[in-house]
């Protein structure tokens, strides 16, 4: 091979090379076409998946078709399932033969956001499966077609009927004007198919929580699986995460909640071998949470014990749940009105002997409920009045002393002096008879009442559904813009309530700065104010974006109370009198100059510091 074959090859060989690099797909058209390999394979995976499934349910089907004639409920194998009603002025509930138990629970009188009956519980997002494992096969009922016996209205009995002519059967009772529905097992004539140490009935309950409000996050942050032990302690898993427990205790009930309305399952002889379950829906999907709970409930096979269970399917509303407490079939304590959330013990007995009462006192009044919330703020706002004016007053007091700090200031410009001049300073005040806490103390009266208020608004359902001003229901979000897409903090809208809301704590926060740089402090603490000044400025606008996804009756009580705020702040400093102030400060000095008030602990204490920084530097000198 000479030389030009051997050039011409490596310049057909360069050729080729370059057009390959030339030619071939880009980064982002190699990443699309990956991606377009990975989705196709996905959804070949998924079609074979799917008609693995539908396969695997036409043999199950099939199977299920040839009755198994060795079976306990031989006859209760094959049927067409039916749909039992049972109804009151409360609520609907439908039964269906096919299992034996509730599929479908519709509130009435409390409408969804369609305008229909909220449906609670239905077929295609909830099961409740039992089963009961005898000696020769393992029985579940939700593949037995019950028969239905003596119904009416409101009862009915569901039976299966064995092969040597014993049964099992499941009696409903609706209670009238009630949301609760009793739920009994019982048997008779079988105990011979199951081994003689069988005590226990197993459960499988499951329910995909519909999104009954307008607002997914705010409806969500207070649903949540809430459960009571048989020590009487309601616990819950958590609202915001996916969630899984098994107690280590035996269980009273177990309660599927949304932020209105709950269906609970109640056990009279206690749920054993607990595990509980609570998994998050993606907003958009319709749904809140997935719940699943497995457990066990006393069963005696003989039929001389029956088990005793009871349903709960209706609001959140605190006195029909404590109502409903009378109700029990056993005389064990139910406390289902722990499931209205009314925050830590203090919050929860404010608003459990105080602010309910006055909330159903001015609801009977025949108000609006956005009335009933303006008289609620005012009330209120009269009651913590005296501490509101204490608080003022003591910032005025330091006010109208500033130009005798001022001197304190100038008398002690060095930084190393500053524990001797804040000594002097609260000698200063002890002398005119000014504490500088007094400003604060009466405010923090005030904020248990606040906090308890934001546990309150959120859970009165009586706010369900009402409209006020250009509010459509103040128990969801009002909304002054929405747009289609999220954006990050704000979401997909912005509240009006929420922002009058913030412009209300500015509003306060820019008179509280104004007060406290009129009043007397040092240098140091002028300082430190110049630093708050923007984190105070700041919580406004934090406030806004946590508080326009919340409800607008919430917002709009802070509103009120923030409006009624800045109005009673300058109403106290309108009609106080700096001049008159300052008068009665040195009256008080001059009366108690042979008797001079004892300076506080905090005096003592800086007194004692100065002394012994003194001594270390008289001894230092001397080094």
């Amino acid at each position: 091979m000479d030389k030009n074959t051997i050039i011409g090859f490596i310049l057909i060989a360069a050729v080729l090379i370059g057009f390959g690099y030339w030619s071939r797909p880009s980064k982002a058209e190699r990443e699309a076409a990956a991606k377009m390999q990975e989705e196709a394979i996905a959804n070949q995976e998924k079609e074979e998946k799917a008609e693995e499934e539908k396969l695997a349910k036409t043999r199950h089907n099939e199977a299920a078709d040839v009755a198994d004639s060795t079976s306990i409920f031989f006859a209760n194998q094959q049927g067409t399932a039916q749909d039992i009603t049972l109804k009151n002025s409360k609520v609907a509930i439908k039964l269906s033969t096919k299992g034996g138990t509730v599929s479908r629970a519709e509130i009435l009188g409390y409408k969804d956001q369609e305008g229909e009956d909220v449906k609670l519980l239905n077929e295609e997002d909830h099961y409740m499966h039992i089963s009961l494992p005898a000696k020769m096969e393992n029985i579940d009922f939700s593949e037995l077609y019950f028969q239905p016996l003596a119904q009416t209205d409101s009862t009915v009995i569901m039976r299966l009927t064995a092969a040597n002519g014993g049964f099992l059967d499941i009696k409903y009772r609706l209670r009238p004007e009630s949301y609760m529905l009793d739920m009994t097992i019982e048997s008779s004539g079988i105990s011979n198919y199951f081994a003689p140490n069988l005590n226990a009935i197993d459960f499988d309950w499951y329910d995909k929580a519909r999104q009954q409000e307008k607002g997914y996050t705010f409806e969500n942050r207070y649903s949540t699986l809430t459960y009571q032990d048989v020590n009487g302690s309601t616990k819950k898993l958590s609202e915001t995460k996916d969630a899984d427990k098994k107690p280590d205790k035996k269980i009273d009930w177990i309660a599927y909640k949304n932020q209105f309305f709950s269906a609970i399952l109640i056990a009279h002889q206690d749920f054993s071998e607990v595990s509980l379950a609570s998994h998050q829906q993606q907003k958009g999907s319709g749904y809140l949470k997935e719940y699943h709970s497995q457990m066990q409930a006393m069963f005696d096979p003989s039929g001389k014990q029956p088990t005793v269970l009871q349903m709960y399917l209706g609001p959140n509303d605190f006195h029909v749940l404590k109502a409903t407490n009378k109700l029990s079939a056993s005389d064990k304590n139910l406390n289902l009105h722990e499931l209205v959330y009314f925050g830590w013990p203090l919050f929860r007995w404010i608003n459990r002997y105080f602010i309910i009462y006055l909330f159903d006192w001015l609801s009977a009044l025949g108000l609006s409920m956005g009335l009933v919330l303006l008289f609620l703020t005012l009330i209120v706002k009269a009651l913590v009045y005296p501490a509101t004016r204490k608080s003022y007053v003591s910032s005025a007091r330091m006010r109208v002393l500033k130009p005798e700090i001022d001197k304190l200031n100038a008398k002690y410009p060095k930084k190393e002096d500053s524990m001797k001049k804040q000594q002097e300073m609260m000698q200063l005040y002890s002398q005119y008879g000014v504490s500088p806490m007094g400003g604060c103390l009466p405010m923090l009266i005030q904020m248990p009442v606040w906090i308890a208020l934001f546990n309150f608004v959120p859970n009165a359902i009586e706010l369900r559904g009402q409209s006020f001003l250009w509010v459509s229901d103040l128990s969801t979000y009002d909304t002054l813009l929405s747009w289609h897409r999220e954006i990050w903090l704000l979401g997909d809208h912005i509240s009006f309530f929420s922002l009058l809301f913030a412009l209300t704590n500015v509003v306060n926060s820019w008179i509280s700065m104004r007060q406290q740089q009129n009043a007397a402090m040092s240098a140091e603490q002028e300082q430190q104010m110049k630093m708050m000044k923007w984190m105070m400025y700041v919580m406004p606008i934090f406030f806004f974006f946590v508080f326009n996804d919340y409800s607008s009756g919430l917002c709009y009580y802070y509103f009120l109370s923030g409006l009624i705020s800045i109005l009673t702040m300058w109403g106290l400093r309108k009609f106080t009198d700096d001049e008159k102030l300052l008068a009665q400060l040195k009256a008080y000095k001059a009366k108690h100059a042979n008797n001079p008030k004892k300076v506080s602990g905090l005096a003592s204490r800086l007194e004692a510091m100065q002394k012994m920084a003194e001594e270390q530097q008289r001894k230092q000198q001397k080094r």
